[in-house]
């Protein structure tokens, strides 16, 4: 989206601020020298987690035609608040530009975001140019990138805009709405720690996937619609899909746990009718 106002200056990185990889140049000095991009996540919940193939895709596409990329990982979740498993979860997720560790919301707050995930495009000069809250809007904003290197560079040559991973992430795609996030302990801040004969988790819903947020290293053990799925390897805290499914549609999942995994979340996608 548009700003409604022109002059909306990119807030620095507070004094202190802890990096997860190399602690990237001042936002004025990097705006100085191009467009920055900055994506608030949070590494373990899966809308976040589902945007994280375009932005490091135009991490890679712009970096050489003058793009700098910041994520921002405020945690939904306490225990990506701790930076052992933060970079843990960053790593399983492929991220190579800087992150910053916003344990205490300092940058969520200074930038005003509303929700998990939050994208600011900030321009040469440090002006906002774009912002989106939410999955979607893909296409519009890769085209937004690109009209902001065009600025600094009329004749630069840029790729055709990324094709879109899913149907639901076609522009202008119409999309059910899923069921509501469930979570096994109460809240988010409350998991559901596998014991020994823990019973498995039954759910019913409404969805075109499904996620699990989890802390810990084990196995997930999924039986969707009455069928077993292979066994889903934990090796680090974060996201992981369930099940993908082409369309909306009503189903049945069971979900057990190795003993002493953390279940903070199953959360359930969009997807189109």
């Amino acid at each position: 989206m548009r700003p409604e106002a022109g002059d909306i200056a990119v807030p620095p990185f507070p004094a202190g601020t802890a990096w997860i990889g190399a602690e990237p140049s001042s936002v004025e000095r990097l705006c100085a020298r191009g467009p920055l991009l900055v994506h608030f996540i949070d590494a373990a919940h899966f809308s976040s987690v589902r945007t994280l193939p375009y932005v490091r895709a135009w991490a890679q596409r712009y970096r050489g035609r003058g793009l700098s990329t910041i994520g921002v990982n405020s945690p939904r979740f306490p225990f990506t608040g701790e930076p052992g498993k933060l970079a843990a979860a960053l790593s399983r997720l492929g991220i190579e530009y800087p992150v910053a560790a916003d344990a205490r919301y300092a940058l969520w707050h200074d930038y005003g975001c509303e929700g998990w995930p939050s994208l600011f495009l900030w321009g040469v000069g440090g002006a906002l140019r774009w912002f989106h809250f939410g999955e979607g809007e893909y296409r519009a904003t890769e085209q937004a990138i690109q009209a902001e290197l065009r600025a600094a560079d009329p004749m630069l040559d840029v790729p055709e805009p990324l094709e879109p991973l899913r149907p639901s992430d076609e522009p202008g795609a119409l999309v059910a709405p899923p069921s509501e996030e469930v979570f096994p302990g109460g809240a988010p801040s409350e998991p559901m720690i596998a014991g020994r004969g823990t019973a498995p988790l039954e759910l019913e819903y409404e969805a075109g996937g499904v996620w699990s947020s989890v802390d810990g290293v084990g196995q997930l053990r999924v039986r969707l619609d009455g069928r077993p799925k292979e066994p889903i390897e934990v090796v680090a805290p974060g996201a992981y899909e369930l099940a993908d499914h082409r369309r909306h549609g009503s189903h049945h999942l069971s979900l057990a746990a190795s003993p002493g995994l953390a279940i903070y979340s199953v959360g359930f996608a969009a997807g189109i009718p």
